[in-house]
């Protein structure tokens, strides 16, 4: 199968199978967001899907987890997730695990009988954009969902036995407000504990909606020493068990990743070595003009970049 578009899921799932489902993402609406606003979103059909699972199987391919793209896969009708699911376990049946992305907003629109038979299937964890703990930001970045809105829905998830995973941003509250940020996604964190996190920092290109905003003044996008603090304020004030976290940044050779509590200290250190030498620097941001595929992008199976 010839992938559409930009891939982008969790370093966490790179050992997993990435089974397109859908090209584009059915909301595309984020300020932030340029993955997928050149698709006009679909879905595949079936006998492409179950074709690509034949010649993966015929390889000797027998993958234990299964990644389902793209943008928000959980948003596609529960008839057809199950009929997927269903030749997923076929094809591959060593797979113990099926994960895939979410907004808030497919979790609602999803019944009771609906999330139990999910459940059932396979799928055990969900990767939402929860993005920041702030409400006037979720806003502003034109987010599907509210607070409340992320409780209700996890709480839902929980009842079904079923974890969520967390993508997040420092950055995303803008100049001046890392460490209020940094503290309101911790106090989230602390209430509805996923089982990983996932700390990409706030990058923004011109095609972004959200680089109007940088223009006309109404948003002062923070440096990436800012994004540093925030992060290591996160880190500082995360009081969960057994939660893998990764934080990298785009524009600086800065990356913390282990397992929370136990690896706190190390990512602390680290971080702050970097903050330190970041402080007799110039500002770095995090924002470019021109195309994407011209920019410098970091190897992260660079040693240096561990």
């Amino acid at each position: 199968m010839e992938y559409e578009g930009q891939i982008c899921r969790s370093p966490m799932e790179r050992s997993a199978f990435m089974l397109p489902i859908a090209v584009g993402c059915s909301y595309n609406a984020c300020k932030f967001c340029t993955l997928f606003k050149h698709l006009k979103y679909r879905e595949l059909p079936l006998e492409e899907i179950e074709a690509e699972l034949i010649r993966v199987k015929e390889v000797g391919g027998n993958p234990k987890r299964v990644f389902l793209g793209d943008g928000n896969a959980f948003g596609v009708a529960t008839e057809k997730l199950l009929r997927i699911l269903e030749m997923v376990h076929h094809y591959f049946p060593n797979c113990e695990g099926i994960n895939m992305d979410a907004t808030v907003t497919n979790i609602q629109e999803k019944s009771d009988e609906e999330l139990r038979a999910l459940k059932e299937a396979g799928v055990d964890q969900l990767y939402l954009g929860i993005e920041t703990g702030l409400d006037d930001v979720l806003t502003f970045m034109c987010k599907d969902h509210n607070l409340e809105d992320v409780y209700a829905a996890i709480e839902r998830l929980h009842s079904f036995g079923m974890d969520y995973d967390a993508h997040m941003m420092t950055g995303i509250a803008g100049k001046g407000r890392g460490m209020e940020n940094a503290e309101a996604i911790a106090k989230f964190y602390n209430e509805t504990n996923p089982r990983k996190i996932v700390n990409f920092s706030l990058f923004l290109h011109e095609e972004a909606p959200l680089y109007r905003d940088i223009e006309k003044g109404t948003f002062v996008p923070a440096d990436e020493l800012e994004n540093m603090m925030e992060e290591r304020r996160l880190l500082e004030l995360l009081d969960v068990q057994d939660v893998e976290y990764d934080g990298f940044h785009d524009f600086v050779k800065v990356r913390v990743r282990g397992t929370l509590p136990d690896d706190r200290e190390k990512m602390l250190a680290k971080l702050d070595k970097a903050i330190e030498e970041f402080k007799e620097k110039d500002p770095i941001y995090s924002y470019v003009c021109g195309c994407c595929c011209e920019l410098e992008c970091y190897d992260m199976r660079d040693p240096d970049f561990r």
